[in-house]
């Protein structure tokens, strides 16, 4: 019951967000610190990539946007991993199975982890699938975006490039 509650509310929360245009909220808040297990087993702390511009992405294998959008992160990734950026992929759902399956059908080259708990995701107050946070390289949330269409991948180009010439 608690899983489907979640998923009725992240898609009240998508749907609230999907007919507007791409706005993208300016935060100056610090990016609170977890751990997650990754889908390759290891641990992985957020307060270890310290120095990065970190994209975190909040998804689950049921959003239609989210899969839309996944492997254009996976491109945003690895053009600019080399200067210091990196794309974080967190799953919100109870059963790993399903992230597991989806992404074994459709691999990514970033780290995929695992919030079966939905102990981060209320950290980051997420309320719509997917929920993008872009992190500067001093741990501080700058940016926010809830919900995905077409085209927003343009706007988190601009705001990568932005964070990682800061």
């Amino acid at each position: 019951m608690k899983v489907y509650l979640n998923q009725i509310m992240l898609l009240l929360g998508l749907l609230a967000f999907s007919a507007g245009t791409f706005a993208a909220k300016e935060m100056n808040a610090p990016a609170p610190d977890f751990t997650l297990k990754s889908l390759s087993g290891k641990n992985l702390r957020l307060s270890e990539l310290a120095g990065q511009v970190v994209l975190l992405n909040f998804w689950a294998s049921w959003c239609a946007p989210c899969r839309e959008e996944m492997p254009l992160l996976n491109d945003l990734h690895n053009k600019y991993a080399a200067l210091g950026f990196t794309v974080l992929g967190v799953n919100v759902e109870e059963q790993t199975d399903k992230a597991v399956s989806y992404i074994a059908d459709r691999p990514v080259d970033f780290p995929i982890l695992l919030d079966n708990s939905n102990s981060v995701s209320s950290q980051y107050k997420v309320i719509a699938m997917p929920t993008t946070v872009l992190i500067d390289r001093n741990g501080t949330m700058r940016y926010l975006h809830q919900g995905y269409k077409a085209g927003d991948e343009k706007e988190y180009v601009k705001l990568v490039k932005r964070l990682v010439r800061e």
